[in-house]
Protein backbone atom coordinates (compact mmCIF):
# COMPACT_ATOMS: atom_id res chain seq x y z
CA UNK A 1 0.00 0.00 0.00
CA UNK A 2 1.05 3.30 -0.97
CA UNK A 3 0.01 7.19 -0.81
CA UNK A 4 -1.03 8.92 -3.62
CA UNK A 5 0.93 11.93 -2.79
CA UNK A 6 3.94 10.64 -4.69
CA UNK A 7 1.92 9.09 -7.35
CA UNK A 8 2.67 11.64 -10.62
CA UNK A 9 0.54 9.42 -12.96
CA UNK A 10 -1.83 10.52 -14.96
CA UNK A 11 -5.40 10.21 -13.79
CA UNK A 12 -8.48 10.31 -16.01
CA UNK A 13 -11.54 8.31 -14.82
CA UNK A 14 -13.63 8.32 -11.23
CA UNK A 15 -15.69 5.93 -9.54
CA UNK A 16 -17.39 5.90 -6.64
CA UNK A 17 -20.63 4.33 -5.81
CA UNK A 18 -22.25 6.10 -3.19
CA UNK A 19 -22.80 2.66 -0.41
CA UNK A 20 -19.31 2.21 -0.89
CA UNK A 21 -16.27 3.33 0.76
CA UNK A 22 -14.45 2.59 -2.09
CA UNK A 23 -12.54 4.62 -4.57
CA UNK A 24 -11.60 3.74 -8.28
CA UNK A 25 -9.40 5.52 -10.40
CA UNK A 26 -7.90 4.55 -13.72
CA UNK A 27 -5.27 6.45 -16.05
CA UNK A 28 -3.18 5.21 -18.21
CA UNK A 29 -2.05 1.79 -18.11
CA UNK A 30 -3.52 1.40 -14.05
CA UNK A 31 -6.43 0.97 -11.91
CA UNK A 32 -5.73 2.28 -8.37
CA UNK A 33 -8.53 1.33 -5.50
CA UNK A 34 -8.83 3.94 -2.44
CA UNK A 35 -10.13 3.02 0.78
CA UNK A 36 -12.06 6.27 1.86
CA UNK A 37 -11.94 5.06 5.64
CA UNK A 38 -7.97 5.01 6.06
CA UNK A 39 -6.98 6.13 2.53
CA UNK A 40 -4.64 3.89 1.48
CA UNK A 41 -4.60 2.96 -1.74
CA UNK A 42 -3.67 0.02 -4.24
CA UNK A 43 -3.13 -1.34 -7.13
CA UNK A 44 -6.01 -2.96 -8.66
CA UNK A 45 -4.78 -5.80 -11.35
CA UNK A 46 -1.26 -6.37 -10.04
CA UNK A 47 1.21 -7.29 -11.83
CA UNK A 48 0.75 -3.35 -13.65
CA UNK A 49 1.25 -4.83 -16.72
CA UNK A 50 -2.31 -6.19 -16.98
CA UNK A 51 -3.38 -2.93 -18.41
CA UNK A 52 -0.47 -2.52 -20.56
CA UNK A 53 -0.82 -3.02 -24.27
CA UNK A 54 2.86 -3.60 -25.36
CA UNK A 55 3.82 -0.08 -26.62
CA UNK A 56 0.94 1.39 -27.01
CA UNK A 57 -0.94 3.02 -24.43
CA UNK A 58 -4.18 1.91 -22.40
CA UNK A 59 -5.76 4.99 -20.81
CA UNK A 60 -8.74 3.70 -19.08
CA UNK A 61 -11.76 5.14 -19.82
CA UNK A 62 -14.70 3.04 -17.90
CA UNK A 63 -15.06 1.79 -14.31
CA UNK A 64 -18.34 0.41 -13.43
CA UNK A 65 -19.45 -2.05 -10.59
CA UNK A 66 -21.38 -4.74 -13.02
CA UNK A 67 -22.95 -7.98 -12.40
CA UNK A 68 -21.11 -8.18 -9.20
CA UNK A 69 -18.01 -7.71 -10.55
CA UNK A 70 -15.45 -4.27 -11.71
CA UNK A 71 -16.14 -3.52 -15.11
CA UNK A 72 -12.74 -1.67 -17.08
CA UNK A 73 -12.53 -0.36 -20.30
CA UNK A 74 -9.54 1.32 -21.90
CA UNK A 75 -8.32 2.61 -24.87
CA UNK A 76 -6.22 -0.45 -25.45
CA UNK A 77 -3.71 1.10 -28.32
CA UNK A 78 -7.26 2.50 -30.45
CA UNK A 79 -8.75 -1.12 -29.82
CA UNK A 80 -10.80 -0.21 -27.01
CA UNK A 81 -11.24 -3.45 -24.55
CA UNK A 82 -12.96 -4.31 -21.48
CA UNK A 83 -12.26 -6.32 -18.60
CA UNK A 84 -13.59 -7.78 -15.75
CA UNK A 85 -12.30 -8.77 -12.42
CA UNK A 86 -13.55 -10.75 -9.34
CA UNK A 87 -13.42 -9.04 -5.90
CA UNK A 88 -9.97 -10.45 -5.20
CA UNK A 89 -9.07 -7.80 -8.64
CA UNK A 90 -7.45 -10.59 -11.07
CA UNK A 91 -8.98 -10.33 -14.66
CA UNK A 92 -11.15 -13.16 -15.46
CA UNK A 93 -12.85 -12.25 -18.46
CA UNK A 94 -11.79 -9.68 -21.35
CA UNK A 95 -14.30 -8.22 -23.87
CA UNK A 96 -14.38 -6.01 -26.90
CA UNK A 97 -15.13 -2.49 -25.93
CA UNK A 98 -15.98 -0.61 -28.96
CA UNK A 99 -19.22 1.45 -27.90
CA UNK A 100 -18.29 1.46 -24.79
CA UNK A 101 -14.88 2.64 -24.60
CA UNK A 102 -13.70 5.32 -26.87
CA UNK A 103 -10.50 4.85 -29.01
CA UNK A 104 -8.52 7.74 -27.84
CA UNK A 105 -8.93 8.93 -24.10
CA UNK A 106 -10.20 12.76 -25.71
CA UNK A 107 -13.02 11.47 -27.68
CA UNK A 108 -16.50 12.22 -25.95
CA UNK A 109 -17.81 9.06 -24.05
CA UNK A 110 -20.08 7.97 -21.43
CA UNK A 111 -21.24 4.98 -18.93
CA UNK A 112 -24.07 4.09 -16.60
CA UNK A 113 -25.19 0.41 -15.04
CA UNK A 114 -28.84 0.17 -14.84
CA UNK A 115 -30.35 -3.04 -12.68
CA UNK A 116 -27.32 -4.97 -13.97
CA UNK A 117 -27.26 -3.92 -17.73
CA UNK A 118 -24.48 -1.34 -18.91
CA UNK A 119 -25.83 1.46 -20.90
CA UNK A 120 -22.77 3.86 -22.64
CA UNK A 121 -21.85 6.31 -25.54
CA UNK A 122 -18.82 5.77 -27.10
CA UNK A 123 -18.07 6.30 -31.21
CA UNK A 124 -18.13 3.19 -33.14
CA UNK A 125 -14.99 4.52 -35.22
CA UNK A 126 -11.90 5.86 -34.40
CA UNK A 127 -12.99 8.66 -36.48
CA UNK A 128 -15.25 9.75 -33.94
CA UNK A 129 -18.23 8.18 -35.99
CA UNK A 130 -21.46 6.88 -34.56
CA UNK A 131 -21.43 8.22 -31.31
CA UNK A 132 -24.66 7.66 -29.45
CA UNK A 133 -26.30 6.38 -26.60
CA UNK A 134 -27.18 2.57 -26.47
CA UNK A 135 -27.37 -0.77 -24.13
CA UNK A 136 -24.39 -2.30 -24.82
CA UNK A 137 -24.18 -5.44 -22.12
CA UNK A 138 -25.79 -7.47 -19.66
CA UNK A 139 -28.16 -9.77 -19.67
CA UNK A 140 -31.36 -7.82 -22.13
CA UNK A 141 -31.56 -7.08 -25.15
CA UNK A 142 -28.90 -4.43 -27.01
CA UNK A 143 -30.21 -1.06 -28.06
CA UNK A 144 -29.50 1.85 -29.89
CA UNK A 145 -30.61 5.20 -31.45
CA UNK A 146 -31.58 5.81 -35.03
CA UNK A 147 -28.84 7.73 -36.75
CA UNK A 148 -31.05 10.95 -37.63
CA UNK A 149 -31.98 11.84 -33.99
CA UNK A 150 -28.89 13.50 -33.15
CA UNK A 151 -26.28 16.35 -34.95
CA UNK A 152 -22.80 15.81 -33.95
CA UNK A 153 -23.60 15.45 -30.49
CA UNK A 154 -21.46 15.64 -26.73
CA UNK A 155 -23.35 13.47 -24.24
CA UNK A 156 -22.66 15.04 -20.73
CA UNK A 157 -23.70 13.11 -18.42
CA UNK A 158 -26.53 9.92 -18.01
CA UNK A 159 -28.78 9.20 -15.15
CA UNK A 160 -31.00 6.63 -14.08
CA UNK A 161 -33.98 8.28 -11.86
CA UNK A 162 -35.68 5.03 -9.54
CA UNK A 163 -39.62 5.30 -9.01
CA UNK A 164 -39.53 2.92 -6.28
CA UNK A 165 -43.40 2.96 -6.79
CA UNK A 166 -43.57 2.55 -9.94
CA UNK A 167 -40.10 0.88 -11.29
CA UNK A 168 -41.75 -0.20 -14.80
CA UNK A 169 -41.75 3.12 -15.39
CA UNK A 170 -38.24 3.86 -14.57
CA UNK A 171 -36.36 6.47 -17.04
CA UNK A 172 -32.84 6.76 -18.24
CA UNK A 173 -32.05 10.77 -18.51
CA UNK A 174 -29.31 11.76 -21.20
CA UNK A 175 -27.80 15.33 -21.17
CA UNK A 176 -26.01 16.53 -24.38
CA UNK A 177 -25.63 19.07 -26.51
CA UNK A 178 -25.84 18.62 -30.42
CA UNK A 179 -25.27 21.34 -33.27
CA UNK A 180 -27.94 23.67 -34.64
CA UNK A 181 -29.82 22.59 -37.68
CA UNK A 182 -30.55 26.28 -37.49
CA UNK A 183 -27.47 28.10 -39.80
CA UNK A 184 -28.71 31.27 -39.26
CA UNK A 185 -26.73 34.21 -38.13
CA UNK A 186 -28.67 35.07 -35.27
CA UNK A 187 -28.92 31.14 -34.04
CA UNK A 188 -26.87 29.73 -31.81
CA UNK A 189 -24.07 27.08 -33.05
CA UNK A 190 -25.16 24.60 -30.21
CA UNK A 191 -28.23 23.45 -28.75
CA UNK A 192 -28.19 21.72 -25.02
CA UNK A 193 -30.98 18.77 -24.68
CA UNK A 194 -32.07 16.79 -22.38
CA UNK A 195 -33.14 13.10 -23.89
CA UNK A 196 -34.71 10.68 -21.82
CA UNK A 197 -35.62 6.63 -22.20
CA UNK A 198 -37.37 3.68 -20.85
CA UNK A 199 -35.59 1.35 -18.57
CA UNK A 200 -38.00 -1.44 -19.90
CA UNK A 201 -37.59 -0.41 -23.70
CA UNK A 202 -36.77 -3.41 -25.98
CA UNK A 203 -36.56 -2.09 -29.00
CA UNK A 204 -38.94 -2.45 -31.75
CA UNK A 205 -40.87 -5.68 -32.94
CA UNK A 206 -38.60 -7.91 -35.93
CA UNK A 207 -40.46 -6.15 -38.74
CA UNK A 208 -40.14 -2.54 -37.57
CA UNK A 209 -37.66 -0.58 -35.20
CA UNK A 210 -35.77 -4.34 -34.13
CA UNK A 211 -33.17 -3.29 -31.91
CA UNK A 212 -33.35 0.54 -31.62
CA UNK A 213 -35.02 2.94 -28.87
CA UNK A 214 -38.87 3.22 -29.21
CA UNK A 215 -39.31 5.58 -26.09
CA UNK A 216 -36.43 8.22 -27.37
CA UNK A 217 -37.66 11.58 -27.16
CA UNK A 218 -35.42 14.74 -26.50
CA UNK A 219 -36.35 17.93 -25.52
CA UNK A 220 -34.34 21.62 -25.73
CA UNK A 221 -32.49 23.19 -22.17
CA UNK A 222 -32.77 26.26 -21.61
CA UNK A 223 -30.75 28.33 -18.96
CA UNK A 224 -30.74 32.58 -19.59
CA UNK A 225 -33.03 35.96 -19.84
CA UNK A 226 -35.95 34.07 -22.10
CA UNK A 227 -37.82 37.91 -22.15
CA UNK A 228 -34.35 38.81 -24.03
CA UNK A 229 -34.34 35.62 -25.42
CA UNK A 230 -30.46 35.98 -24.42
CA UNK A 231 -29.26 32.02 -23.45
CA UNK A 232 -26.41 30.27 -22.16
CA UNK A 233 -26.55 27.81 -25.23
CA UNK A 234 -22.99 24.88 -24.30
CA UNK A 235 -24.15 22.62 -21.33
CA UNK A 236 -20.79 21.97 -19.77
CA UNK A 237 -21.30 19.89 -16.79
CA UNK A 238 -24.70 17.95 -14.88
CA UNK A 239 -24.88 17.15 -11.32
CA UNK A 240 -28.35 15.02 -10.48
CA UNK A 241 -29.01 15.41 -6.79
CA UNK A 242 -31.90 12.23 -5.90
CA UNK A 243 -34.27 12.74 -3.77
CA UNK A 244 -37.22 10.37 -1.93
CA UNK A 245 -39.56 11.63 -3.96
CA UNK A 246 -38.69 10.97 -7.72
CA UNK A 247 -40.67 14.24 -8.62
CA UNK A 248 -37.85 16.21 -6.52
CA UNK A 249 -35.41 15.21 -8.06
CA UNK A 250 -33.03 18.30 -8.85
CA UNK A 251 -30.97 18.83 -12.04
CA UNK A 252 -27.91 21.39 -11.47
CA UNK A 253 -27.39 22.59 -14.84
CA UNK A 254 -23.42 24.00 -15.86
CA UNK A 255 -23.55 26.35 -19.20
CA UNK A 256 -21.24 28.43 -21.00
CA UNK A 257 -21.74 31.51 -23.41
CA UNK A 258 -20.79 33.02 -26.59
CA UNK A 259 -19.66 35.87 -24.54
CA UNK A 260 -17.89 34.21 -22.00
CA UNK A 261 -19.50 34.15 -18.95
CA UNK A 262 -21.07 30.19 -17.02
CA UNK A 263 -24.10 29.91 -15.34
CA UNK A 264 -25.71 27.46 -13.41
CA UNK A 265 -29.57 26.79 -13.81
CA UNK A 266 -31.42 24.46 -12.21
CA UNK A 267 -34.43 21.60 -13.12
CA UNK A 268 -36.60 19.28 -11.49
CA UNK A 269 -37.75 16.07 -13.01
CA UNK A 270 -41.20 16.95 -12.67
CA UNK A 271 -40.61 20.12 -14.89
CA UNK A 272 -38.71 17.73 -17.48
CA UNK A 273 -41.11 15.13 -17.49
CA UNK A 274 -44.19 17.45 -18.17
CA UNK A 275 -42.52 18.51 -21.30
CA UNK A 276 -42.38 15.28 -22.10
CA UNK A 277 -45.68 14.00 -21.39
CA UNK A 278 -47.77 17.42 -22.49
CA UNK A 279 -46.11 18.63 -25.24
CA UNK A 280 -46.99 18.55 -28.90
CA UNK A 281 -43.94 17.10 -31.26
CA UNK A 282 -41.98 19.31 -33.10
CA UNK A 283 -42.93 18.90 -37.24
CA UNK A 284 -46.02 16.80 -36.27
CA UNK A 285 -49.11 17.86 -37.03
CA UNK A 286 -51.60 14.94 -37.14
CA UNK A 287 -53.66 13.47 -34.22
CA UNK A 288 -50.89 12.09 -31.44
CA UNK A 289 -51.32 7.82 -31.58
CA UNK A 290 -52.26 5.77 -28.53
CA UNK A 291 -50.07 5.26 -26.68
CA UNK A 292 -48.02 8.29 -26.94
CA UNK A 293 -45.06 8.11 -28.12
CA UNK A 294 -42.40 7.77 -25.11
CA UNK A 295 -44.71 6.20 -23.44
CA UNK A 296 -43.22 3.13 -21.25
CA UNK A 297 -44.89 -0.03 -21.90
CA UNK A 298 -44.24 -3.81 -20.63
CA UNK A 299 -43.67 -5.09 -24.28
CA UNK A 300 -41.91 -2.22 -26.40
CA UNK A 301 -42.16 -4.74 -29.10
CA UNK A 302 -45.70 -4.83 -29.43
CA UNK A 303 -46.06 -0.93 -29.63
CA UNK A 304 -48.37 -0.25 -32.71
CA UNK A 305 -46.22 1.60 -35.79
CA UNK A 306 -48.25 4.84 -35.60
CA UNK A 307 -46.59 5.29 -32.05
CA UNK A 308 -42.93 3.90 -32.95
CA UNK A 309 -43.16 6.31 -35.97
CA UNK A 310 -43.68 9.61 -34.21
CA UNK A 311 -40.37 8.63 -32.55
CA UNK A 312 -38.41 7.70 -35.44
CA UNK A 313 -39.53 11.06 -37.26
CA UNK A 314 -40.37 13.15 -34.56
CA UNK A 315 -38.83 12.96 -31.27
CA UNK A 316 -38.16 16.55 -30.35
CA UNK A 317 -40.48 17.85 -28.03
CA UNK A 318 -42.24 21.51 -29.74
CA UNK A 319 -41.65 23.08 -25.92
CA UNK A 320 -38.42 23.74 -24.31
CA UNK A 321 -37.65 22.98 -21.25
CA UNK A 322 -36.94 26.10 -18.52
CA UNK A 323 -35.32 26.20 -15.43
CA UNK A 324 -37.09 26.48 -11.82
CA UNK A 325 -36.30 30.38 -12.06
CA UNK A 326 -37.22 30.61 -15.38
CA UNK A 327 -36.87 34.45 -15.45
CA UNK A 328 -33.07 34.21 -15.27
CA UNK A 329 -30.03 31.74 -14.54
CA UNK A 330 -29.53 30.63 -10.83
CA UNK A 331 -26.13 31.72 -10.47
CA UNK A 332 -23.91 33.52 -13.28
CA UNK A 333 -20.06 34.02 -13.09
CA UNK A 334 -17.20 35.64 -15.75
CA UNK A 335 -15.10 32.52 -14.54
CA UNK A 336 -14.61 30.01 -16.69
CA UNK A 337 -16.30 27.33 -14.99
CA UNK A 338 -15.78 23.19 -16.18
CA UNK A 339 -17.50 21.22 -13.24
CA UNK A 340 -20.33 21.28 -11.03
CA UNK A 341 -20.99 19.58 -7.67
CA UNK A 342 -23.65 19.67 -5.23
CA UNK A 343 -23.17 18.52 -1.58
CA UNK A 344 -25.94 18.67 1.08
CA UNK A 345 -24.60 19.44 4.47
CA UNK A 346 -26.47 20.38 8.05
CA UNK A 347 -24.81 23.73 9.80
CA UNK A 348 -24.42 24.36 13.07
CA UNK A 349 -28.48 26.30 13.04
CA UNK A 350 -29.30 22.75 12.66
CA UNK A 351 -31.44 23.63 9.08
CA UNK A 352 -30.00 21.53 6.26
CA UNK A 353 -27.97 23.87 3.42
CA UNK A 354 -27.17 22.95 -0.37
CA UNK A 355 -23.11 23.89 -0.87
CA UNK A 356 -22.53 24.17 -4.84
CA UNK A 357 -19.09 23.48 -5.87
CA UNK A 358 -18.20 25.16 -9.00
CA UNK A 359 -14.53 24.22 -10.62
CA UNK A 360 -12.65 25.74 -13.40
CA UNK A 361 -9.39 23.45 -15.07
CA UNK A 362 -8.99 20.06 -15.95
CA UNK A 363 -9.56 18.07 -12.80
CA UNK A 364 -7.10 15.50 -13.94
CA UNK A 365 -4.64 17.84 -15.40
CA UNK A 366 -1.37 19.73 -13.73
CA UNK A 367 -3.18 23.11 -14.70
CA UNK A 368 -4.32 25.38 -11.62
CA UNK A 369 -8.05 24.50 -10.54
CA UNK A 370 -9.77 27.12 -8.75
CA UNK A 371 -13.19 26.06 -6.57
CA UNK A 372 -16.19 28.59 -5.83
CA UNK A 373 -18.80 27.50 -2.99
CA UNK A 374 -21.71 29.00 -3.19
CA UNK A 375 -24.57 28.14 -0.25
CA UNK A 376 -28.21 28.28 -0.53
CA UNK A 377 -31.03 27.01 1.30
CA UNK A 378 -33.73 23.97 0.29
CA UNK A 379 -35.50 27.45 -1.67
CA UNK A 380 -32.36 27.44 -4.01
CA UNK A 381 -32.59 31.11 -2.67
CA UNK A 382 -28.33 31.58 -2.62
CA UNK A 383 -26.97 32.96 0.61
CA UNK A 384 -23.54 33.57 0.17
CA UNK A 385 -20.35 32.48 -1.98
Amino acid sequence: QYSLKNDHRTLHVLFHHEDSEEMYIGGTDFVLKLDMDDYHVIEVGEPLTVFKNGPCENVITVIEKFQDSLFVCGTNGHKPQCWKLVSSHEIVESYEGTGISPFVYTQNSLSITVDGDLYAAAPLGADRSSLQFRRKAGSRTNVWMYDNWVSEPTFISVSWVKRKEDPENDKIYIFFREKNSDHSPEADPWISRVARVCKVDEGGSKRFFQNMWTSFLKARLVCGFPVESLYFSRLQDIYVMHAEDWHDTRVYALFTSSWNSTAVCIYSIRMIEEIFETSSFKGYNKDIPTPRPGTCVPNSRRLPPATVNVVKDNPEMTDWVHSMHYTAPFYISSNNYTKIVVDRVQAVDQHMYNILLLATGKLFNTEAISVTAVTFSDTEGRISS
